[in-house]
């Protein structure tokens, strides 16, 4: 008679807990491994705290961002203003929070569109092949061979700065990345065998393409769009400081740095250019730590 393994393995087996799956197991890795990378669990925290506090902002918020009082301008930090005061008395802390609520928008609503189009065409060339995968990924290279920071400058000079066409411009010119990483990813596994078991007993294509392989190409998708949200947030403030993004009285952390940029300002108010530049800085770093410890934690071939 066969012994029953009640000591469990990684695979997944009878342990003296129950069942586990080998689903489970694969999720506990990954985030043992995640939690192994303090400088990740570090910009975790970070962005948790600063998403909480965009999101709760006409709570925290002491005054309202537009607010102005011109008795009050350039006031140092205080215990009535935690950040002091902008050029037009409004409460820097204020304007900080508020702008951190345009600023993620941008940041998260302009990746979410980027990766649905940039996954769908990748998967699309990628899984098909032949001069459908060859017709996408030559608009691809017509895009990414134009200068990125000369294109966005010239659409959102055309069209009317916003909130909207913001986001709606970095979603289609920030999918050709994903495009690409989808697309080698189906390339490499749509010859697996449960890809071609599939095809055997007859299922219909876009089952395959969106129910079979792509959960297993998820992994450099996630990561990829955890670094993207980094780079919109720095290319939407540097639009902003130029005068080209979110326009005023809306706070951004861009137009704060751009309201911020003139020379007597920053030589005796260091304190109001400070502030915003310092969450950019340090929400990009953020971000871009997530993404690190994502990569290892779902890169296979990196041990625990």
């Amino acid at each position: 008679m066969a012994k029953t393994n009640l000591a469990g393995n990684n695979s997944g087996s009878l342990d003296l807990h129950g069942i586990k799956t080998s689903r489970d197991t694969m999720l506990g890795i990954i985030v043992r491994k995640f939690f192994k990378n303090k400088l990740a669990i570090f910009g975790g925290l970070f962005l948790v705290i600063i998403i909480t506090a965009a999101l709760l902002a006409p709570v925290i918020a002491p005054y309202s961002p537009s607010k102005q009082n011109l008795l009050l301008k350039l006031q140092p930090p205080n215990s009535e203003h935690w950040l002091g005061t902008d050029r037009f008395g409004r409460d820097v802390f204020s304007r900080l929070l508020y702008g951190a609520r345009i600023s993620l928008l941008v940041g998260f609503a302009s990746v979410l569109g980027s990766i649905t189009i940039g996954t769908f065409l990748g998967a699309v060339a990628g899984y098909v092949g032949g001069i459908v995968d060859a017709i996408i990924m030559r608009f691809v290279d017509i895009i990414l061979s134009i200068p990125s920071i000369f294109l966005l400058i010239t659409l959102v000079t055309i069209f009317k700065p916003g909130v909207d066409k913001l986001i709606l411009i970095f979603a289609l010119l920030g999918w050709t990345t994903t495009a690409r990483l989808v697309r080698g990813e189906f390339l490499s596994l749509r010859s697996r065998e449960f890809v071609l078991a599939s095809k055997t007993i007859g299922t219909r294509t876009h089952t395959i393409i969106f129910s079979h392989i792509l959960p297993n190409a998820m992994g450099p998708i996630i990561v990829s769009a955890t670094l993207a949200v980094g780079y919109v947030i720095l290319a939407e403030s540097g639009l902003s400081y130029l005068g080209l993004g979110i326009q005023p009285p809306d706070a951004s952390w861009g137009n704060m740095l751009q309201d911020a940029q003139n020379f007597t300002i920053l030589l005796k108010s260091w304190w109001y250019p400070l502030a915003p530049g310092l969450m950019i800085l340090l929400t990009v770093i953020c971000f871009n730590f997530v993404g690190d410890g994502l990569r290892d934690a779902l890169d296979p071939k990196i041990n625990e």
